[in-house]
């Protein structure tokens, strides 16, 4: 048996939550107390927990049943680590205190970059990548993206249904800060006859030319637009609440922007419906569940080999381990041939 078994382990979720957190929980605690005899606790609330030692244990019954659960029972927020009274000296001084030999970090760029900062000074920590966005360039899928495209798809085939009834053209807003893989893999599945992602500027007249050759085929036009996307006359993506913990504008809104622009110029009646939290919240699809937890029993096989600094990720259908380097700097973008690919379709 390696020399490291019988470690006590330390789990938190950061960021955004994510249809899947807690099967990447189930899926670590039970095979590191199954397989490897380790301890498990959970800091609650993300970097919040850590810094406050605020930690819950984390056994056999505490994750019963969890994998079918959306949400995470350790509670997430955007707290940034090395703000407040945080920093390395305070993170040390915690897992002493509670006797945490290592910590699992489950989170998005942000949760990342933070664990690389602490990696580099000497903290042990393991990562594995959440997203809904699906914009992490280190791993082909992560887990959640899977269900929020599924939610979209059900939302606009029900978009669909009343636009047909009123001859409306509908406008479905759904996530995608910087890429536009949700509104892509939705908008294709539900047949839209136009996507707007933020890789892409387009022009408001061009929108207005899909939307009026769909109604003029007799359809009632469905628009996807990517929270993220800009219009060819923008500088930046809409936003209109402020920014979150890390500095980065809260967006949102691009949906009811472009609808009466639509109305205005074409004379189909237009209706937006931001898709939002809705989209992250419930259950997690078999395919979320089943990646989340082969995340969760890798990481602790990452944890036992003592290779800090390092996150698992998806590559085709195996689960690797890539330097938390690799997870950071470039965000995963929808390809110009895969917009091409769809473009096809619009109109």
């Amino acid at each position: 048996m390696p020399h490291n078994v019988g470690m006590r382990i330390g789990l938190l979720t950061s960021g955004g939550d994510a249809p899947g957190l807690n099967a990447v929980i189930r899926g670590a605690v039970f095979s590191g107390i199954q397989v490897y005899g380790q301890e498990f606790v959970g800091f609650r609330n993300g970097w919040r927990g850590v810094i406050e030692g605020d930690i819950i244990p984390l056994g056999r019954n505490e994750i019963k049943g969890i994998n079918k659960q959306g949400g995470t029972i350790l509670g997430t927020s955007r707290t940034n680590p090395f703000e407040g009274r945080g920093g390395v000296e305070r993170v040390n001084e915690v897992m002493k205190e509670h006797g945490i030999d290592a910590i699992i970090a489950i989170g998005g760029e942000g949760t990342l970059a933070a664990a690389k900062r602490l990696t580099d000074a000497g903290v042990k920590i393991v990562g594995v990548p959440k997203t809904v966005d699906n914009d992490l360039s280190a791993t082909d899928y992560s887990f959640g993206f899977d269900t929020a495209v599924q939610i979209a798809t059900d939302a606009m085939d029900r978009l669909r249904t009343t636009g047909d009834a009123h001859d409306r053209c509908m406008v479905a807003e759904v996530m995608g800060r910087h890429v536009g893989w949700i509104a892509l893999h939705s908008g294709m599945a539900a047949g839209a006859h136009v996507i707007l992602i933020p890789e892409r500027k387009t022009s408001i007249e061009q929108i207005c030319e899909w939307v009026t050759a769909a109604h003029d085929r007799g359809r009632a036009p469905l628009v996807v637009v990517a929270e993220g996307f800009s219009l060819d006359t923008m500088d930046d993506a809409h936003s209109e609440r402020g920014l979150d913990a890390f500095g980065r504008p809260r967006l949102g809104g691009i949906g009811e922007l472009i609808a009466p622009e639509i109305e205005a110029r074409t004379g189909i009646e237009t209706r937006a419906t931001t898709l939002g939290h809705i989209q992250r919240g419930g259950t997690p699809s078999g395919f979320d569940r089943v990646l989340a937890t082969r995340l969760g029993m890798a990481a602790i096989r990452t944890v036992i080999g003592e290779r800090w600094g390092t996150m698992v990720a998806l590559r085709g259908t195996d689960i690797v381990e890539v330097p938390f380097e690799q997870a950071l700097g470039t965000l995963k973008t929808v390809p110009h041939e895969r917009y091409e690919e769809a473009r096809v379709l619009f109109g």
